[in-house]
């Protein structure tokens, strides 16, 4: 029923924390990271608890990830890029 423009890669390539997945196009970062397994992304600031992706639609800000180089993205909002290159943040007292 509903299916892609012929001209749309049928995957694109990210890179997780290191690890590189072929992800369908046309989904945010989230749903991505969610389809290969990652059901926690990051850990609060305050109290160390882990977060995931709760609301889907930019709302709750548990989703925040660094994105090609960038801190505090909301992956929920994101579509996936050929390319990009994602990490967890920081946890607390965590230095680079």
């Amino acid at each position: 029923m509903f299916q892609p423009p012929p001209d749309v890669a049928k995957t694109v390539q990210i890179t997780f924390e290191g690890q590189t997945y072929q992800v369908a196009p046309r989904q945010t970062v989230a749903a991505a990271l969610m389809g290969e397994g990652y059901l926690t992304l990051r850990n609060s600031v305050v109290s160390g608890e882990t977060r995931a992706a709760f609301c889907m639609m930019g709302i709750c800000f548990d989703c925040l990830l660094e994105i090609d180089g960038r801190p505090n993205q909301q992956s929920c909002m994101i579509q996936v890029r050929e390319g990009m290159n994602i990490q967890r943040p920081l946890k607390k007292g965590e230095r680079t």
